[in-house]
């Protein structure tokens, strides 16, 4: 017998719809700067409020409305505990790790708000102006060895992925020449491929982070970790743990998104020449707003999830206590309601209003200095290799899966 669509309705609303009936979270991109086709999108006329299947069969919701997202990111009934046994996991590997906590985008307020107060001061719009000048001559350094070296190159390890790296080091005071190490345990961290590998990684870097502490305890230097050392961890404001685990998320986050959108936007920008030309012409003012287009159109921290913890009431549906909560950024950016014809890269659009670094208590951290990054690594790249161009046809790049941060493994570059 046919279902009503009442019935389907309200079979939707209770969450007692059978795992087949929702579509499967997350998905791979079949264009690495597209998000996946199978989410529920309103701009297609479909529900911004839907239930996907994770790996182990459980359904949860789905936002994928802009005005949704940006209401449930500041609403405290959602909650980003991941010690929390209903936290929804969208990777096995991330569900079976022995240790979920995670300071700072893993705790809710009042510990989160402590936290974060801690760390601001070192990622305000003043304080990455000051770090300009040393990301300027960074990204000149780089691309000064990769000139002299020629063509061709593979992008992701000659400049996208070294330019944040070596940023993020001298922002907390870790040695870059350990750079190998801590970005090989990030992989591992972020995309496994099995749950001992996500394991071994934070043993690993905890073991690494516990050591450098130790040393600069010994022997301070002038980075943030040593200025957490003396104002926090002395004071017995934070344990040595507490500081292990912040010191890993800053590390982890400060490279590995900005690596993935300087590589990610290159490649965009190669596909979209119009409009490459457009931010060439466009001069150091015109910077700003292209680089928000790409943080929206690419979208590549994509999936952020919670868990209610009270019953809330959004689009004619519940949300129960318990229930697992995940925000696609990724759709929520290409919402036609607030972006006209938002499939098109348009670098002059200027979409502050963007989700994609987040939104509330968690929104990044860092995005200042990520957007300072971006706006000097990509229009220098562009200036010093005005031929630039993909190596290989653009169907051959090698882009990550669905489950972990988005971006490319490798990008093969001429000129």
């Amino acid at each position: 017998m046919t279902e009503t669509k009442t019935e389907t309705e309200a079979k939707a609303a209770s969450g007692t719809e059978t795992p087949s009936e929702a579509v499967a979270f997350p998905q791979n991109r079949s264009c690495p700067y597209h998000p996946p086709t199978g989410y529920p999108s309103a701009s297609r006329g479909q529900e911004s409020v839907s239930r996907v299947r994770l790996f182990d069969g459980r359904t949860v919701w789905l936002v994928t409305g802009h005005a949704e997202a940006r209401a449930l990111l500041v609403d405290p009934r959602l909650s980003s505990d991941r010690e929390n046994p209903a936290f929804p996991f969208f990777a096995e590997r991330l569900a079976t790790t022995t240790q979920r906590r995670v300071e700072l985008i893993g705790v809710d307020d009042p510990e989160h708000n402590v936290q974060r107060r801690m760390l601001i001061p070192s990622f305000t719009v003043r304080r990455t102006a000051a770090l300009r000048p040393a990301i300027q001559e960074t990204v000149d350094r780089l691309l000064d060895t990769m000139v002299a070296q020629g063509p061709p190159a593979e992008l992701v390890g000659a400049f996208a992925l070294p330019v944040p790296s070596m940023v993020i080091c001298a922002l907390l005071g870790v040695p870059y020449e350990d750079h190998e190490f801590f970005e090989a345990q990030s992989r591992r961290l972020l995309r496994g491929p099995e749950g001992s590998d996500v394991e071994a990684a934070r043993i690993a870097l905890g073991d690494y982070f516990r050591d450098l502490i130790a040393r600069k305890r010994r022997d301070p230097g002038d980075g943030l970790l040593d200025e957490l050392i003396a104002k926090q961890l002395e004071t017995g404001a934070v344990d040595l743990e507490e500081l292990v685990r912040l010191s890993q998320i800053l590390l982890v986050a400060g490279h590995e998104t900005t690596a993935n959108m300087i590589s990610l936007g290159t490649l965009t920008l190669l596909q979209h020449p119009e409009q490459l030309a457009r931010m060439r012409a466009g001069g150091p003012d015109g910077m700003a707003p292209a680089v928000e287009e790409l943080l929206r159109f690419l979208s590549i921290a994509d999936g952020l999830s919670r868990v209610a913890v009270e019953d809330i009431e959004m689009n004619g549906v519940t949300f129960r206590a318990g229930d697992g909560v995940l925000l696609s950024t990724a759709v929520s950016n290409r919402d036609e309601a607030v972006y006209p014809a938002p499939d098109e890269l348009d670098l002059g659009r200027g979409a502050r209003n963007h989700v994609a670094f987040g939104f509330g208590i968690h929104q990044c951290l860092g995005q200042n200095l990520a957007r300072a990054e971006l706006e000097i690594a990509l229009p220098a790249l562009f200036d010093r290799l005005p031929g630039l161009r993909l190596a290989v046809p653009a169907e051959e790049v090698p882009f990550k899966p669905g489950d972990t941060v988005q971006g490319l493994i490798e990008l093969p570059v001429t000129w």
